[in-house]
């Protein structure tokens, strides 16, 4: 008659269980028994959701589908947001003792419109994985670095080398990746900064940049 509610001013439904180590429990079948599926809770595994047919579990919010597990396992969020862009064409020659920003032209996805102007901004608070490839042409062997910044609003995480080669290259790639920590409306960008030498580096179009919601 009087059932503790989970939120003020809520009704409850109470299915109470006939075991103190199980819950009760909420069991839904079709005529044929080809839809099968139930949810309970018990001290072993916490509440369960499942299916005992091959149908999938999916999560819809205002209609809209938003994860799926299939009954294979395979989990897929189609509105987590998630981008992956390169450069439409080469910036040639970068300037020289300055942070250049790198020019993303070109979309590969970017899942929730969150990137543009070569920035991408955090919809939400979170972890984002963020993973730059930045292949550089024509490196100079004079520079005392080069160093390729991935900068957010709370902090640049920044990967250096030392030109120390035999001779100017033809071709070089450098990767940087972080997980990092972003707030809502948060932005990110990358940025490649050459130290000394000779403005005759050239940032190719098989860069790559992307990165995802993770948590």
């Amino acid at each position: 008659n009087s059932i503790s509610q989970p939120s003020a001013g809520a009704t409850t439904l109470k299915i109470k269980g006939t075991h103190n180590d199980k819950a009760g429990s909420i069991y839904l079948e079709s005529a044929d028994a080809s839809v099968l599926a139930y949810i309970y809770p018990d001290n072993t595994n916490g509440l369960s959701i499942n299916t005992s047919t091959s149908h999938p579990i999916v999560f819809r919010t205002v209609g809209t589908e938003r994860m799926r597990i299939d009954s294979s396992g395979n989990v897929t969020m189609p509105f987590q947001p998630a981008f992956n862009v390169y450069p439409a064409s080469a910036q040639s020659n970068v300037a020289i003792n300055t942070a250049v920003t790198v020019v993303f032209g070109t979309e590969a996805f970017d899942v929730g419109a969150n990137f543009a102007s070569n920035t991408f901004t955090a919809p939400v608070t979170g972890k984002y994985q963020l993973n730059v490839h930045l292949q550089l042409d024509a490196l100079d062997i004079d520079p005392s670095l080069y160093q390729l910044q991935i900068l957010t609003s709370n902090k640049s995480y920044d990967l250096t080398i030392d030109p120390n080669f035999s001779a100017d290259l033809t071709y070089h790639g450098i990767t940087n990746s972080v997980l990092a920590d972003m707030d809502a409306s948060d932005t990110v960008v990358v940025k490649m900064y050459q130290a000394g030498g000779a403005a005759q580096t050239d940032i190719s179009t098989s860069t790559v940049f992307s990165g995802y919601l993770v948590a």
